[in-house]
């Protein structure tokens, strides 16, 4: 029986929570927040044998064997680092962490202890995101990735918890390097990171506060950002994130030298794009016939998983916390490459620090005294 403890008791961690309850073999021991209420609160709603409100007793009395982290970001590194130490495999949510720097050294340290580490990039591990991945390792692109699109947008609304971003100037989220986008673009990342094969990609990216922000007096939450990345005469990727373009999109696509293929998080369904043009007009006839029919098909695979009751929103991380544990039993690889990790932290740092740039410069001008200005 693999003992598994929860430190942070917030919203994420009722999530965690259910979904490691529909995983055989596995009984979480304990949960731990530094506000004796929230973690009480969970304990009471959930099959948990103990809480806690000190990650040292946690660690102690319950002996867990994993830890999952589902703490504001910022606390990812301390808390991951002592539960390593304790001789825990590690499950954080994302962000991994705030930098590059320290993900490379939590790496670092689970390796030492031989202990392993993941991170909660649970959308690459849904249904469609693990057939996408299945055809590009059978060769379906034929030969490496080209050019690769990712789409991962996020609606502000005035409740919940963006509606308490706006509100409060002083929220957690506002003391992360990219605030809003530190702790949301991950996933859309990942996606690139995954298929990308030199550790230093060029980074292109320019970010700004959406109209709709600036009209209800914010200025510090940057929510639209594009973002090229190009490997060397290999292959190129657009990220975008948004707040505001209609419809929302997560998705991705990925093009190869001969075929591609689109992944629609929202829709859950996978099309493949055959790069033969037909002859003539059946190019306009029989190929939507072609993309219906695969619509068609994954309504089908869809209505299959629902009735086997493996469609759950969150089905994504029930298979990467089942497939972490299997690597932690069997002493196999982890399911998330420690490489996709960090250059998802590289390629995020590199982000942040054109975006701190360009607002510095900004700030910087206009703050130019009038008598300067009209002299240039």
């Amino acid at each position: 029986m693999l003992k598994v403890a929860i430190v942070g008791c917030g919203k994420i961690a009722d999530v965690h929570a259910s979904q490691i309850h529909r995983i055989k073999g596995c009984e979480i021991v304990g949960v731990c927040d530094r506000e004796p209420l929230m973690a009480r609160q969970l304990y009471e709603r959930f099959p948990v044998k103990r809480h806690f409100s000190d990650l040292t007793e946690l660690l102690g009395e319950a002996r867990p064997d994993v830890v999952h982290i589902t703490t504001p970001p910022e606390s990812h590194f301390d808390i991951a680092k002592l539960c390593l130490e304790g001789g825990c495999h590690v499950y954080v949510e994302k962000p991994f962490t705030i930098d590059e720097g320290e993900a490379r050294r939590l790496i670092a340290l689970a390796n030492e202890k031989r202990l392993k580490i993941t991170v909660g990039h649970d959308d690459q591990f849904r249904h469609a995101a693990r057939r996408m991945r299945a055809l590009v390792q059978s060769g379906f692109l034929g030969g490496r990735p080209v050019h690769m699109e990712s789409y991962y947008c996020y609606e502000l609304g005035r409740s919940g918890y963006a509606g308490a971003l706006l509100r409060d100037k002083r929220h957690w989220v506002r003391r992360l390097p990219g605030k809003l986008l530190h702790n949301v673009i991950s996933h859309g990342i990942a996606r690139i990171a995954e298929f990308l094969t030199t550790e230093s990609p060029r980074v292109i990216a320019h970010g700004f506060v959406s109209s709709f922000l600036q009209s209800i007096g914010e200025k510090e939450i940057i929510d639209e950002l594009r973002v090229i990345i190009c490997e060397e005469e290999r292959t190129t990727a657009y990220f975008t994130f948004s707040s505001q373009m209609r419809p929302s999109l997560h998705q991705f696509r990925i093009y190869g030298p001969t075929n591609g293929l689109i992944l629609d998080q929202d829709e859950e369904t996978l099309i493949k794009l055959h790069g033969t043009r037909l002859k003539s007009y059946l190019e306009h006839f029989i190929r939507p016939v072609m993309i219906a029919e695969q619509h068609l098909g994954n309504v089908t695979r869809n209505v299959g998983s629902f009735l086997a009751r493996d469609f759950q929103m969150k089905s994504g991380m029930k298979h990467l916390i089942e497939s972490f544990y299997r690597s932690i039993l069997q002493d196999t690889p982890v399911p998330i490459p420690y490489r996709e990790i960090l250059l998802t932290a590289r390629i995020m740092d590199a982000i942040f620090a054109q975006l701190h740039e360009k607002q510095s410069e900004v700030w910087a001008h206009s703050h130019i005294p009038l008598q300067a200005s009209l002299t240039n």
